[in-house]
């Protein structure tokens, strides 16, 4: 069966009709009418307007309608078929292009979401830490505590290192440890210091072999005949040391762990302790009890005969 295009032609030209009168007399616009005759069905209307520009021509030339249309079924069947199948394809095409869209748009909130939870997190855990830190003491806590304590006082900073004596068997002079701000006012109290043998109420410092005045020893080369009293002081912890003999000036000083220190008198001492649980005492050899707890301040401790 010839297509329905050239049945269309051989029909017209046999009626001695042109294209133009053709698309006069059906209203159909020539170039869909030539179109239509040359089998282009890519250049004529959707499949529906195409069946009407058939029926319409068919007629026109006096021709069964059923048969043009079943003629132009088999003509365009093809084109058409395969035109809705590229029309499903670009529907089917815009669906997973719609779909990737959305599923971009989706991830993009997740990261979102995921990149400000992980901020806050940081940030909370970093405001934590912060909470958390604390700075150093420059003393250890319990001996600053027990200087911070006494009244007037600031904390005395760390003796520098005695010197050893270069002349063999020699004496070496140490100085108590003083606090120079908080007790400017007051005069300042004379140094444990060596003597001759002639010199009067010396005392003897021995140096702990954990101290910093490692082998270091301060012995009095001798004592006043009427002197009863002897105060020997060990330090087990850092410890501030204020030491009254009878009624004479306050001494102060500032005893490291395994230091010893010794005074002499003739009737008491007065002791004021930055840290009583921090020293060891004992009057004539005598072992005293202990002043009070470790960082405890214990002011005004009388020992006498």
């Amino acid at each position: 069966m010839e297509s329905v295009g050239e049945f269309f032609r051989q029909v017209r030209e046999t009626k001695g009709l042109t294209v133009d009168e053709v698309s006069s007399k059906t209203r159909i616009r020539s170039d869909f009418v030539k179109a239509l005759e040359d089998g282009n069905f890519s250049k004529l209307p959707d499949q529906v307007f195409a069946r009407g520009f058939v029926r319409s021509y068919a007629r026109s030339l006096g021709l069964d309608e059923e048969d043009a249309i079943q003629r132009f079924a088999k003509s365009a069947g093809t084109f058409y078929e395969k035109q809705d199948e590229r029309e499903r394809l670009k529907v089917r095409q815009a669906e997973e292009e719609r779909k990737r869209q959305s599923n971009r748009k989706a991830v993009a909130v997740a990261i979102g979401i995921a990149v400000l939870t992980l901020i806050f997190l940081l940030s909370r855990e970093q405001s934590t830490v912060l909470k958390r830190a604390e700075p150093e003491p420059a003393f250890p806590k319990q001996s600053t505590q027990a200087l911070q304590d006494v009244p007037g006082t600031a904390v005395p900073k760390e003796p520098e290192p005695a010197a050893e004596s270069t002349k063999p068997n020699a004496p070496v002079a140490t100085a108590p440890t003083s606090v120079p701000d908080a007790r400017r006012s007051e005069p300042t109290p004379p140094p444990i210091t060596a003597s001759k043998p002639e010199a009067e109420t010396v005392s003897a410092v021995s140096v702990g072999t954990d101290g910093p005045l490692s082998g270091i020893s301060l012995e009095a080369a001798g004592a006043m005949a009427d002197t009863q009293l002897v105060l020997d002081l060990e330090a087990t912890e850092l410890s501030w040391v204020v030491v009254q003999i009878d009624n004479g000036s306050p001494q102060e000083s500032l005893l490291r762990p395994g230091e010893k220190a010794q005074w002499k008198g003739r009737d008491q001492f007065v002791l004021t302790l930055g840290n009583a649980g921090g020293v060891k005492a004992e009057l004539n050899g005598k072992p005293q009890k202990p002043f009070g707890p470790s960082g405890k301040v214990a002011r005004e401790i009388l020992l006498k005969r």
